[in-house]
């Protein structure tokens, strides 16, 4: 039985996590719930799985859920600092790491667990977006094994070969006869929406998405497609990619997850119902396919399944992020980090939905930050200025 941190423990992939664990209960002992602010969830967390650990990033919620674990003389130990969780990630009480805190904010932790030569589960794709390189070469180094969870990445992992599935980061794509990566999104729940009324666009009506149960932050970048373009740079550094070798490809059923193509001909897919439930199993289950609770696809009650190209007009953020892909670390992680100020900005009702794209293209183009991009802190002070930016661009209402 292996001991299981879980990073992002009240958000919707730390609950698919430990349904997983429900399922399958002699694999997995939860060691450690980490999360940023949730203090009732974490506290219910805590009741019912009874972890040794408990951490809250937020210092008023760590001491909130300290008080409430008292007065029911829990044994679980919340942790006093980050550096306490980061001690805890890379000592021997861990085994595997469920790296599912969402933005910029996982990124050390789950850094320190790589370092350490943990067994990562891969679910912060900002982890890779803000520090692909740097992240892929400690995975190298430490000999960390890494399993992707993203449903697309998860899915390109499943259909690729042995060799390439052990040389992640590094992949020989051509010489293993892969000829592209087709990398799947629903286009979120305004994929038919004319593009005159993207303006009235409420918070409500984006965080509505038609096939995945989701938080609001990533239902939002999933209808701006922000999601998919974060994804297709996280793509880029777990499967090294080149820009002709990997593709976005909009299929609103989200029933393929994402596919590979290859130099025969072939196209491997993998394809199942909508639940975060299936990749993780499948990571957690190792070298065996384990039960995830999951329906198994119906084919003969099933929609049609349709293909497209994006729509750039539409989708302007997928655009900003396929761009930045490719012109360095400083864009990936100033994109992320005016995308997360963005996106709360509009979930609290101070920017419009096309302000968003805006923002971030502002922030983008103004960056002039020249650290050097060899550390987690030149990295993690990429992302404080560009969110300061963004926040004295609203503040200023410099947005059209």
């Amino acid at each position: 039985m292996k001991n299981l941190a879980i990073l992002g423990a009240t958000g919707s992939i730390g609950s698919s996590t430990l349904r997983v664990c429900a399922t399958n209960p002699n694999l997995y002992q939860i060691t450690l719930l980490a999360a940023c602010r949730s203090v009732d969830k974490m506290f219910s967390l805590c009741r019912l799985h009874q972890p040794k650990y408990a951490s809250m990033y937020c210092s008023e919620a760590r001491l909130n859920l300290r008080e409430k674990l008292r007065n029911v003389s829990s044994k679980t130990i919340v942790l006093d600092s980050e550096h306490e969780l980061l001690q805890l990630l890379a000592s021997n009480e861990i085994d595997s790491v469920m790296a599912a805190i969402v933005g910029g904010a996982g990124l050390k932790s789950t850094l320190a667990a790589v370092h350490a030569g943990k067994e990562i589960f891969l679910a912060n794709k900002e982890a890779l977006v803000m520090s692909g390189q740097l992240f892929m070469d400690a995975v190298k180094s430490s000999g960390a094994k890494l399993w992707p969870v993203d449903s697309e990445h998860n899915a390109i992992y499943q259909a690729l070969s042995a060799t390439l599935q052990e040389t992640l980061g590094y992949c020989d794509l051509s010489g293993q006869g892969v000829r592209k990566i087709l990398l799947t999104g629903s286009g979120g729940p305004f994929i038919n929406k004319p593009l005159n009324e993207f303006s009235f666009i409420t918070p409500q009506q984006a965080v509505r998405h038609p096939n995945w149960s989701m938080g609001k932050k990533i239902s939002v970048d999933s209808a701006t497609m922000m999601n998919k373009g974060l994804e297709y740079i996280e793509a880029r550094w777990l499967f090294n990619t080149r820009a002709e070798q990997l593709q976005v490809i909009i299929h609103p059923q989200s029933v393929i997850h994402s596919m590979v193509q290859y130099k025969d001909g072939s196209v491997i897919a993998q394809m199942g119902n909508a639940d975060m439930r299936t990749p993780i199993a499948y990571v957690m289950g190792g070298t065996q396919r384990i039960e995830s609770q999951v329906d198994s696809f119906d084919f003969f009650n099933s929609p049609s399944l349709t293909f497209m190209a994006p729509d750039f007009q539409r989708f302007p953020c997928l655009k900003l992020a396929i761009d930045a892909c490719y012109v360095g670390q400083q864009a990936t992680t100033t994109l992320n980090a005016s995308n997360e100020v963005a996106v709360d900005a509009f979930l609290n009702g101070q920017i419009k939905f096309t302000q968003i794209a805006e923002l971030v293209e502002r922030v983008l183009n103004q960056s002039k930050c020249n650290i050097p991009e060899c550390s987690i802190e030149a990295l993690l002070e990429i992302d404080l200025q560009s969110k300061l930016a963004a926040q004295v661009i609203i503040e200023q209402g410099l947005l059209c």
